[in-house]
């Protein structure tokens, strides 16, 4: 006999944006149910996000040792336990994974079942032998690696973000397909690590970022030894006696050790039987309105699930949405003009808003701002003067965009993220007294660049000299 549930919001998935929902809820004194079938913290902690960063401090580590010459400091080439370092990784998951533990969500009231979930119909989900019964849904089961249908890759040993992590050897040449934040993410960190690395890319590598900024990481990667072939396509893949052979178009081949696809993500929407319960989907993902609702109005659907902008912190501000919309009955509505989004290399792509071509394509005219690390005093102080901030303004002043290329461009891009989101003009950036000597004086510099044509002006000047005769 089906054991059975009644709950204020059933929510199906547990990973950052999944979390969220549940843990809000349930504090909030609703009636709460969250299913998973895999892992608590779903793809960002087990995955993506922590174990990616995690290997990226230790890549991080490895390549300062062998940076010391231009402080006076003898170079030194570490010497990388690849296993141990793949110990770290885990170590760091292990580190955060209680906090979206099953004991710390059931501790907040949280009904947890592990398990597959399906829809029965509009209003039941069954979960093994339990069906709940829920007022409102919500579907957060996030997405997983796309794999291309490239002849011979279904046949060949292939890594994609889901394993790469499990590997414990260093490769000797770790051969990537795809050129996005994931792929030029691992190459980097791949290659300090000690592994040959080389970028396989259809079209432009870093291709949603400015490119003028995006020059700066992929020439950086060039100069420590990663090989990025842009504009190439991959017409099949074969192995042989532990060699991984890649065939592009034209006649190339590369050979490596080890092969990652890195090719973007795939929507989780298989299995879930949503037709029974009235929800729209494609292969991109779960159809949903500006609140986030499904066609059938109690069920919502967040995060990588509905395909768009696949973030963490995107599923997480879903989340919020999702609350107010379902608890509290408020019409929330997603807008994604201000989210930003960071590429983790060395120096860091941070962007927020409109990119320069996506401006001129919207507006009539535009301003263009830029200033350059080597103008800051910190980044001189600390050797690291490759680097730019580029705003985009309108004709009034307002901010449309912001791109960073700089160490810690994910932190330096918050201000710019509250400026943009808050309407504020450039002079709230050139009016702010900044700590000196620190990199965010870029922010305040770039934006009193706007203001410094007028400011020392000849009718400025004049002016001065005419208040002058007034002692």
């Amino acid at each position: 006999m089906a054991k059975k549930i009644k709950a204020d919001i059933c929510v199906i998935g547990a990973g950052s944006g999944g979390l969220s929902v549940a843990a809000g809820a349930a504090q909030l004194g609703a009636r709460t149910v969250l299913v998973e079938r895999g892992h608590m913290g779903g793809d960002c902690l087990n995955t993506g996000c922590v174990p990616s960063k995690a290997l990226i401090a230790a890549a991080k580590h490895a390549y300062d040792m062998t940076d010391g010459a231009r402080f006076g400091i003898a170079a030194a080439k570490p010497k990388v336990d690849f296993a141990k370092v793949n110990d770290h990784v885990k170590g760091v998951i292990a580190a955060i994974a209680p906090n979206d533990s099953v004991a710390r969500f059931e501790g907040l009231g949280v009904t947890v079942l592990q398990g597959e979930a399906r829809f029965k119909d509009r209003h039941t989900v069954i979960v093994g032998n339990t069906e709940i019964r829920a007022r409102r849904f919500v579907v957060a089961t996030g997405s997983r690696a796309a794999v291309p249908p490239i002849p011979g890759l279904a046949d060949a040993p292939y890594m994609t973000n889901e394993t790469i992590f499990e590997n414990r050897v260093c490769p000797e040449h770790l051969v990537i397909i795809g050129g996005g934040p994931i792929g030029i993410e691992m190459a980097q960190a791949h290659r300090r690590l000690g592994a040959k690395v080389t970028v396989v890319e259809a079209a432009r590598a870093l291709s949603k970022d400015d490119p003028e900024l995006a020059l700066f990481v992929l020439d950086r990667l060039a100069r420590e030894g990663v090989e990025i072939v842009e504009g190439a396509r991959v017409e099949s893949v074969s192995s042989s006696e532990g060699k991984i052979s890649v065939a592009l178009e034209g006649g190339r081949t590369i050979e490596g050790s080890h092969l990652l696809v890195a090719t973007g993500r795939t929507a989780n929407v298989d299995g879930l039987d949503l037709e029974k319960a009235g929800v729209k989907f494609s292969a991109h993902g779960i159809d949903v309105d500006d609140r986030l609702r499904t066609a059938n109005k109690r069920i919502f659907a967040i995060g990588d699930a509905i395909g768009g902008l696949q973030f963490t912190h995107v599923a997480n501000y879903h989340a919020g949405l999702v609350i107010r919309a379902a608890l509290f009955r408020l019409p929330a509505k997603a807008d994604y003009a201000n989210i930003p989004w960071v590429t983790y290399t060395d120096p860091e792509l941070a962007h927020v808003g409109e990119t320069e071509a996506e401006a001129r394509a919207r507006h009539m005219k535009i301003n263009v701002l830029r200033w350059h690390l080597a103008e800051n005093d910190r980044a001189q102080a600390t050797r690291e003067t490759e680097g730019q901030i580029k705003v985009i303004t309108d004709m009034h002043s307002r901010i449309l965009g912001c791109t960073i290329v700089a160490p810690n461009a994910g932190e330096l891009i918050l201000p710019w993220v509250l400026a943009k989101s808050r309407g504020l003009k450039l002079s709230a950036m050139a009016g702010v007294t900044v700590p000196y000597p620190t990199l965010s004086e870029i922010s305040k510099r770039v934006a009193g660049s706007y203001y410094t044509p007028t400011l020392f002006s000849p009718r400025t000047r004049a002016l001065v000299r005419f208040l002058g005769f007034f002692g």
